[in-house]
Parts: structure tokens; C-alpha cells; sequence
């Protein structure tokens, strides 16, 4: 695989509007994403106080817009995000990425902008006291071997505003120098990498690519090419991370079997000859909730995604609200088919979870 490989360029998001609250100012932090903007030539709004006054945005303005604020105090007290990780730390809030199965059309609320957080010393303050107190990896036989997990993709995705933000690499650093039984985890639809090919991360923070076959990416717009995905998966295991695939959301449309198998087979030819990837796997179906597709069917409302009752079930959560999710049959087809395709063809993977 050529890694410099022009036709597989990644996808770097080009904000209409950034705006900088006062507070946010006075960071460090907060003040270089101004400068990164403006080194890009994106002009950069400084406002008077910490409203951002976006109230009556619509789609098209919020998915272009940046805002440059301080994470809330609630941000600092990190939620569990089983299957996945011990905790959530949010770098951000919000992604530039148009996907019509977006799972954050029911999770956050407002427009959908997207909010980078200038006050990370607060949020790396914060990390030590949640050492060994998580239910996923700290209490797991099978992963106590990562140490307590934070991911940082749960609501958004870092490396698709890295280059504006700087965040991910900062964050990276942070955990490779820390002396802690601890490992950073992110997941990306992006595939600039080259910030992070460099740092010394110590192997403590797992780079992990969302990745659906080719032929559904139809509804992951504005994110990079699956093959520049996979490339980015062999620059970045070359470097000495950690890998991952998030497989997600799995689709069962006409012609899954014979999709996902060249998928999986593009991973095995990626990774061919890198050096001990140490590759995980996770296997996410897709779901919705009435929430979310309400939302999503007014954002993209011309989306070819299946989203009706045909081989679906009511899925109640430990909230008590709905999600629709395949059907038991379904289920049960999807998950032998992708664990036996995934024993074959990746063999050293291990595949962490199903859902």
C-alpha cells in the first residue's frame, strides 16, 4: 500500500464560522485552536461574554459552524460508556461529519454545532481520580490488561477537527507521559493521521477506525474514504498504536455478506506486514430510537437508509426509552457471520464486544 497515495487525501473540515467565547480566551489551549483557525484563514469571532447565541440556527449553519468554550462543570465528572471503556472524557461535542445514521441526532440537543473545549488542563486534572474504578476494563478478566479506559469519541470525533483543534495529540501526549495503569481510546471516520504519527504515546492510547464497506458509504458524508480510513490504520500501527476497527453501524441490507467480506479482507490486506497491530473488534448493529429518527429524517431527508419496522424490535434501555434494533433472527445471523468471517480472515483480532 502506497501511503502517499494522493487519490486517498483525507477529508479536512473547513468551518463557515468560528466563534471564541471569553472565557474560553483565557486558556492557552483555547487561544491556539484561535490560531490554528486563523492560520487557515477562517475568519474567527470573538464574543463578549459566553452566549453563543445560536439559537435559531438551522442544519446547514450549525454543521459549519465551530465554537470555542470551556467545558461545563458536568463535563468533568466523566460518565461510564460501557461496552466500549471505562469512562467518557469529551474533548468535544458535536462532528462535522454528515452520516445519515448519526446516533448523536437523539443524544444531544440544540443545534448541531460543534464545541471544542479550550479548558483541557481542567479535564486532564480530573483523570486520576477515576483510576481503577470503572466496570468495563478495570473489573474484566479479559481486559484488565488495558488498565482504566477513557474514550474520547463517544460525542464527536477527535480526529475530524484535529487539525483545528490540536486536542487529540495534546490529549495523547498527556497519556503517554502519564505513569498511570491507564489507556486513551478514540474511533474516527478520518484519516489525517500525521499529527499523531510522531508523539510518544507509549502505546497507551488505541486508535480505532469506523469503517462500513464502500458501498454504504452513501450515508457517511464528509468523512474520509474508507481505503484512506485503512491506510491511516497501517500509518498509525506502523507507528506503534494500538489498533482497532469499530465495525458500525452493521447494515443489513441486500448484499452484507458479500460487503462486509471484502471489507474485512481490505482490513487483512492494511495491516498486511505491520508490525504486531494488536487488533480489536467492535461489532455494532445499527439501531435508532423515535428521537433520532426524527431528527435524522428532517436532516437528510432524501437518505436511502432503511429506517422502518422490517426485521426490527423494540429494544428497551436501562433509561427506559426505545431503540429499534434488528430483529432476534437477524441478530443471530449477523453475529455468527461475523464472528467466524472475523476468526478467518483476521485471526489475531480479538473481538471485544457485540451490540
Amino acid at each position: 500500500m502506497d501511503d502517499a497515495d494522493p487519490l486517498l487525501a483525507s477529508r479536512l473540515w473547513r468551518p463557515k464560522r468560528v466563534i471564541v467565547t471569553r472565557s474560553a480566551l483565557a486558556w492557552e489551549h483555547g487561544r491556539g485552536i484561535v490560531e490554528r483557525a486563523a492560520a487557515l484563514g477562517l475568519p474567527v469571532e470573538e464574543l463578549a461574554s459566553d452566549r453563543l447565541g445560536i439559537g435559531d440556527l438551522g442544519y446547514a449553519q450549525a454543521k459549519s459552524t465551530l465554537a470555542i468554550v470551556v467545558a461545563p462543570p458536568g463535563k468533568l465528572r466523566f460518565q461510564p460508556i460501557a461496552p466500549s471503556a471505562d469512562w467518557r472524557i469529551d474533548l468535544a461535542e458535536g462532528c462535522p461529519a454528515h452520516c445519515s445514521y448519526c446516533y448523536l441526532a437523539g443524544s444531544l440537543k440544540g443545534p448541531p454545532i460543534t464545541r471544542a473545549y479550550a479548558n483541557l488542563p481542567e479535564i486532564f486534572a480530573a483523570l486520576p481520580a477515576y483510576l481503577g474504578q470503572g466496570k468495563v476494563t478495570s473489573r474484566s478478566r479479559a481486559r484488565a490488561h488495558e488498565g482504566t479506559t477513557f474514550e474520547a469519541s463517544c460525542y464527536t470525533d477527535p480526529l475530524g477537527i484535529e487539525h483545528l483543534t490540536g486536542s487529540l495529540a495534546a490529549t495523547i501526549a498527556h497519556f503517554g507521559e502519564w505513569q498511570a495503569d491507564a489507556q486513551l481510546r478514540f474511533t474516527t471516520k478520518f484519516a489525517s493521521v500525521e499529527p499523531l504519527l510522531t508523539l510518544a504515546h507509549n502505546g497507551r492510547t488505541r486508535m480505532r477506525v469506523s469503517i462500513n464497506p464502500p458501498a454504504y458509504a452513501r450515508f457517511e458524508g464528509g468523512t474520509a474514504p474508507v481505503a484512506a480510513r485503512l491506510q491511516a490504520l497501517r500509518r498509525m500501527a506502523m507507528a506503534g498504536y494500538p489498533m482497532g476497527l469499530t465495525i458500525a453501524p452493521i447494515i443489513a441490507a441486500e448484499g452484507w455478506r458479500e460487503a462486509y467480506a471484502g471489507l474485512i479482507a481490505n482490513v487483512a490486506a492494511a495491516l498486511d506486514g505491520a508490525p504486531d497491530p494488536d487488533l480489536t473488534v467492535e461489532l455494532i448493529t445499527h439501531r435508532f430510537s423515535p428521537t433520532s429518527k426524527a431528527v435524522l429524517d428532517s436532516w437528510y431527508p432524501g437518505s436511502a437508509l432503511d429506517m422502518s419496522a422490517a426485521n426490527r424490535a423494540e429494544k428497551r434501555t436501562k433509561f427506559g426509552s426505545v431503540k429499534h434494533v434488528y430483529d432476534k433472527p437477524t441478530m443471530t445471523e449477523l453475529r455468527g457471520w461475523f464472528e467466524a468471517e472475523i476468526a478467518r480472515a483476521l485471526p489475531a483480532a480479538r473481538v471485544l464486544y457485540w451490540t
